[in-house]
C-alpha cells in the first residue's frame, strides 16, 4: 500500500545513498531542482549512519545500489537504458552494474524446484552443482537430467523474492510521487511512469514462464541465422520460479586470449555479432536487450550462443522501417531524406522546418564520416540524433532507447573482438537487404496480401452490407449505428485495397 509506512524505506535509502556519496551525484544524474537537493540532503544527512556501507571499490551509484539490495540492483539496470532519464554518464555507470549477491542454498533451491515441478529434484537430475551464478531475481545451477543424461542450467527464483520486490516498488512509486509534489518540473521525466515501466520488467522476469516463451520465441525467429544457436527451453522442467535450458558450451565471448587459443576468427565473430543483432531488431522486431560478454559464448564449431532472456527488445514493423530508413540515410549520407522520414513518422513536429532540421543532421553526420574507421560509432551517432531531435521537439520513444542502449553494448562487444571495426561497412548489407525487402514492391505487394485477407475475413457479408447501406440511402433513412459502422469499414477497407493496388502498381512501373 503506497503510504505513509514506506518513509522508512525511503530514510534507509537515502541515509544509504549519503554514506555512500551517491547522493549528489544522483542529484545531478535527475537535474533535481534546488528545493528538491535541500530536502533530499536535510532529510538524509542526520539519518546516515543508519544507512549500509557498500563496496568502497566501486562507483557511488553501484555501491549504494548493491548495497540496498535485489530491487534497487535491478532498478539501476533497468535505468541503464534509459539515458533520457538519467543522462549518459549516469547511463554507463548503470551498465556495469554486477549482482555480486550471495547465493542461496541448493536445498532452498532444490525444495523450490519440487514445488514448482511436483516431482523430487533427485529423480529430475542425477547431478545437480552448487550456484554457479547468482543475481539479483535469481540464481542458476548446473544440472545433468536423470532420464537422459543431459547436462542443463537450471535458474532458480530467490526465496521470497517476489514479496521485497513488491515492498520496494511501493516505495518507488511512494518517492515518485513526493518527487513529483517537491519538483514539479520533474513531471516532465514522467518518475511514476518510469517505475510503472520498471514494475513491467520486473513482473515479467519473476515469472520464469515468460521468459521461456521470450526464448522459445528467439529461437524460432532465428532458426535458419548461420552461425547463431540458442540453449533449447526444457519446458517439462520449467515453470513459473524455475527455467531448465541446455548447457551452453563454449568460451566467454569476452575472453579474447582463450578465444584465439581455441583458433577462432575474432575479425569474423566481430562482424556476426553485429549483424545478428541488427537482422533480430529490423527482421524480427525482436531482440535480445542484453547483449554483453556475459551473455554471450562462442562454441567449438565457432557459432555465437547467446543465453539468459529476461531483457528482451520488441519494436512494431511500421517503427523497424523507420529506423531502417533513418540508418540507410545516414549510410547513404543523404540528410534531407533522413529528415523526411522523422517527420513522415510523425516523430518531429509538422511545423518545424524540414530544411533546417536536415543541416542539423548533416552537422551530426559529416564528422563521424570524416573519422578513422576505428572512431566511428554508431552507438554515438545515435546519441547525437537524439539530442539534435530533442531540440526540434522530438518525444523520447522508449523502445528506440532500449534499441539505442542496445546497438551500443552490442558495438562494445564487437569492438572489444576487433578494435579496427568499420562498423558502417559491416552494417551496410543487412541494412540494404531490409530496404530491398521491406521497404520496395516486395513489401507494398506483401502488405496488400494483408489487407485481402482482412477483407476476405468479411468478404461473404459484403455484398450485403453494401446494399443494406445503399438501400436505406436511397430510401433517406438514417442508417442504425452498427451497420453505419459497418459500412464505413467497409468502405475503408476497399479504399485500402485500391490504395493498395495503386502504390504497388506505382512503384513496380513508376
Amino acid at each position: 500500500m503506497r503510504g505513509p509506512h514506506n518513509i522508512w524505506r525511503l530514510i534507509r535509502t537515502g541515509a544509504t545513498l549519503e554514506r555512500t556519496g551517491a547522493m549528489g551525484v544522483v542529484l545531478d544524474a535527475f537535474d533535481a531542482p534546488k528545493p528538491l537537493r535541500i530536502a533530499a540532503r536535510v532529510l538524509a544527512w542526520p539519518f546516515r549512519w543508519l544507512g549500509e556501507r557498500g563496496d568502497p571499490d566501486m562507483p557511488p551509484p553501484t555501491r549504494a545500489l548493491t548495497a540496498l539490495g535485489p530491487a534497487y540492483i535491478k532498478f539501476g539496470q533497468v535505468l541503464s537504458t534509459r539515458p533520457d532519464v538519467v543522462g549518459e554518464d549516469m547511463a554507463t555507470q548503470l551498465r556495469v552494474l554486477q549482482d555480486k549477491l550471495p547465493p542461496f542454498s541448493v536445498a532452498e533451491a532444490k525444495a523450490a524446484i519440487e514445488a514448482e515441478i511436483g516431482r523430487p529434484t533427485d529423480t529430475l537430475f542425477s547431478e545437480f552443482s552448487e550456484p554457479v551464478a547468482a543475481a539479483s531475481i535469481a540464481q542458476v545451477h548446473k544440472a545433468r537430467l536423470a532420464h537422459n543424461g543431459e547436462t542443463v542450467a537450471v535458474k532458480v527464483l530467490r526465496p521470497g523474492i517476489e514479496k521485497a520486490f513488491r515492498k520496494d516498488v511501493d516505495a518507488f512509486y511512494f518517492a515518485a510521487g513526493l518527487i513529483e509534489l517537491l519538483s514539479p518540473a520533474s513531471r516532465r521525466l514522467r518518475p511514476r511512469d518510469v517505475i510503472a515501466h520498471f514494475e513491467g520488467v520486473v513482473n515479467g522476469e519473476l515469472d520464469l514462464r515468460l521468459e521461456s516463451a521470450s526464448a522459445s520465441e528467439f529461437a524460432a525467429n532465428t532458426t535458419g541465422d548461420a552461425g547463431f544457436q540458442l540453449p533449447e527451453v526444457k519446458w517439462g522442467f520449467s515453470g513459473r520460479r524455475v527455467m531448465t535450458m541446455s548447457w551452453a558450451e563454449g568460451v566467454p565471448l569476452g575472453d579474447n586470449a582463450a578465444i584465439d587459443a581455441a583458433g577462432h576468427d575474432r575479425v569474423a565473430l566481430s562482424e556476426r555479432v553485429l549483424q545478428l543483432f541488427l537482422n533480430h531488431a529490423l527482421r524480427d522486431g525482436f531482440f535480445h536487450a542484453d547483449m554483453h560478454q556475459g551473455n554471450l559464448k562462442v562454441a567449438a564449431n565457432g557459432d555465437i550462443i547467446a543465453y539468459d532472456f529476461g531483457i528482451m527488445g520488441q519494436i512494431d514493423e511500421y517503427t523497424r522501417r523507420v529506423y531502417a530508413e533513418i540508418l540507410y540515410g545516414f549510410i547513404r549520407r543523404d540528410y534531407r531524406r533522413v529528415a523526411e522520414v522523422h517527420f513522415e513518422a510523425g516523430y518531429v513536429p509538422a511545423d518545424r522546418d524540414v530544411d533546417a532540421f536536415a543541416r542539423a543532421l548533416r552537422a551530426v553526420g559529416e564528422p563521424i564520416f570524416g573519422m578513422d574507421a576505428t572512431r566511428i560509432s554508431m552507438g554515438k551517432l545515435l546519441a547525437y540524433l537524439f539530442e539534435v531531435t530533442e531540440r526540434f521537439g522530438m518525444e523520447t520513444r522508449t523502445e528506440l532507447i532500449l534499441l539505442q542502449r542496445t546497438m551500443v553494448v552490442v558495438e562494445g562487444v564487437a569492438r572489444s573482438l576487433n578494435p579496427r571495426m568499420n562498423i558502417w561497412s559491416t552494417a551496410k548489407p543487412i541494412v540494404e537487404n531490409y530496404i530491398r525487402t521491406y521497404i520496395g514492391p516486395r513489401a507494398a505487394a506483401r502488405d496488400l496480401g494483408k489487407t485481402v485477407q482482412v477483407l476476405a475475413r468479411f468478404g461473404p457479408r459484403l455484398p450485403a452490407l453494401v446494399e443494406s447501406a445503399l438501400i436505406r440511402q436511397s430510401q433517406g433513412e438514417p442508417p442504425a449505428s452498427p451497420p453505419r459502422w459497418r459500412t464505413r469499414a467497409t468502405w475503408a477497407g476497399l479504399g485500402a485495397l485500391g490504395g493498395g493496388v495503386f502504390t504497388l502498381l506505382a512503384q513496380a512501373f513508376g
